[in-house]
Formats: structure tokens, sequence, C-alpha cells
């Protein structure tokens, strides 16, 4: 807790405990448990927002299930992405100001009536949008855009493959690289998931329950492969990723939902001049790689 400024924080207008969810052990929904908190303070450079929408997540599930451990000094309350409005500020904020409607990417703590917020990563909620809709883009378009643009460098014109395409991850993404002006391929399971992919924007979608996306993949470009592939899978898709990049693809991995390890002919990166790179996804990283990424993100944008 800070001693601040009674301007800074009104707490005449704040209550003194909040609501909170907590996961009592590991295990299923039946471990998710609310409870009372006392009302934290804003420290230096640190925003107090009142929660109006908490994103769901991934790694929010498997918290739950005792297998993803919050980061180093991050909070065990879950909730990874919110939105809400500032209701008190710590001293070096910047230009942020009490009653802005922010939404933000936090290492934990979303789960709760109020959420405290770095000031670097709040930021402003989009124009046109609602606090609902805002709640569900920080953890996956700003972990969206910094692999495939940053690190997978896509250009317009060039094709893009990304797994999983009705996932959270891969529906951003196959929204932003048509917007960015690649083609997109996108592999999905069943007709429903495919209807879904191509209503998105993808221009050529994958039944991996019967097709091999290899196969696709170079009948789809001539031969010439995927300048980018992003990838959620690992496993056996990582030598099949390889054979269907392009000469100087970009291959970026993000997760190992299949298995970190792999049997690798690493022949295709000398021989196409491949780049393989990958990152985990941006809450575990330190408050000031994430607030200079969001930065980052902005300025390209």
């Amino acid at each position: 807790m800070s001693n601040l400024p009674m301007s800074n924080l009104p707490m005449s207008n704040l209550p003194a405990t909040m609501r909170q969810i907590r996961f009592t052990k590991p295990g299923g929904p039946e471990v998710i448990a609310l409870e009372t908190a006392p009302l934290p303070a804003p420290g230096n450079g640190q925003a107090l927002v009142r929660v109006a929408y908490a994103g769901v997540n991934r790694p929010d599930c498997i918290q739950r299930t005792g297998a993803y451990p919050p980061p180093p000094g991050a909070p065990d309350i879950p909730g990874l992405e919110v939105a809400g409005t500032i209701v008190a500020l710590g001293p070096d904020c910047g230009a942020l100001a009490l009653g802005d409607a922010v939404t933000a990417l936090v290492a934990g703590g979303g789960y709760a009536e109020f959420c405290l917020v770095d000031a670097g990563l709040a930021m402003p909620v989009p124009k046109g949008l609602s606090l609902l809709e805002a709640a569900a883009l920080p953890e996956n378009v700003l972990t969206v855009y910094d692999n495939i643009i940053t690190r997978g460098r896509l250009a317009r014109g060039e094709t893009f493959l990304v797994h999983g395409g009705s996932s959270g991850i891969g529906s951003i993404a196959i929204q932003m690289a048509k917007a960015w002006g690649a083609r997109v391929i996108t592999s999905a399971r069943g007709e429903e998931k495919g209807v879904f992919c191509r209503e998105l924007g993808a221009d050529v979608v994958i039944d991996y329950g019967g097709q091999d996306f290899v196969n696709v993949v170079l009948e789809a470009t001539g031969k010439r492969g995927a300048d980018v592939i992003l990838d959620m899978v690992g496993g056996d898709y990582i030598p099949r990723n390889l054979r269907c990049l392009a000469t100087d693809g970009r291959l970026v991995q993000i997760a190992f939902l299949r298995g970190s390890k792999a049997e690798v002919d690493f022949r295709h990166l000398m021989v196409k001049r491949l780049t393989f790179t990958g990152s985990t996804r941006l809450h575990p990283s330190p408050a000031d790689d994430r607030a200079e990424g969001r930065h980052r993100r902005s300025r390209q944008a």
C-alpha cells in the first residue's frame, strides 16, 4: 500500500473492500471461490481500475488446474486482461486521468472488482468499441501482433498460415493478417469451424481432420510455400511447418499443444534461408517489456 495524495485517491468515493475470485486449490470449476479482500491502493506509476469486464483466457483455466503458476511477483488472483474506468492514480502516471476508460494486459488480478494496472500498460478503449469488447483485446491482439508483425515481419502480399484458426489466437491472427494485406491460410477441424474462419477472412481453410496441411499449402501457393507461419501446436507440426515454408520464410512458435520435442531435418533452414523464432504470451513478461512492446506496436500501427 502507498501513502497517496487525497486528490489522487478519493477514498470517500471508494469502498474499503472489494470482491475477487480465487482458486482455493488445483482442480475443476468447483475450486472457484468468491471472497472479500482489502481494496488495493496504487503505487508509483500505477492506476486503480474499476473492472467492468475481464477476459477469460486459456492460461486462467490452466492456472486453475495448478499447471500454470502466476509469474513471479504477480497476484495469485486470475485474470490477464481487463477493461474499466480509472478511479485512483499513484504518482508518475503520465497523461492518465481519473475517469479514463482503459483496457490493459495485466500479470494477474483481473477477476476482481478493482485491479491495479501499470500506467504504461493502460490503453485507451478504441473508438467505437464497448468496454465489453475492449476487455477481449489485450492478451490475444498484442500477442498476435508481436509475433506475426514484429517477429514474423509479415508484409503485404505475402502468404500467412496460422494453425487453429477458430481459436482465440487464430481468429485474431486471421483478421489481423488479412487487414495487413496478406493472403491467409488456416487449419480447423470440421465444416462449422471452417465456415467461421472463412467469415473472418481466411482465403484457404484446411480441415486437418482429413487433409495434410503441407500438401494443401504447397498446392495453394504453386509449391512456393507460406512466407510466415504462426504455430501453437508444435510436436510433429514443427518439421512439417519447415517443409511448407517458402524461401526466406519465418516460422513463429508460441505454444506446444503436441509437445516441445520433434525430430527435425534442419537442412531446410539452410537451403531455404528460413527463420525459426518464438515467444511466450506477453503477460508473463516484465511490466517494462510489456509496456515497451505495447508502445512499439502503437507506433508501428
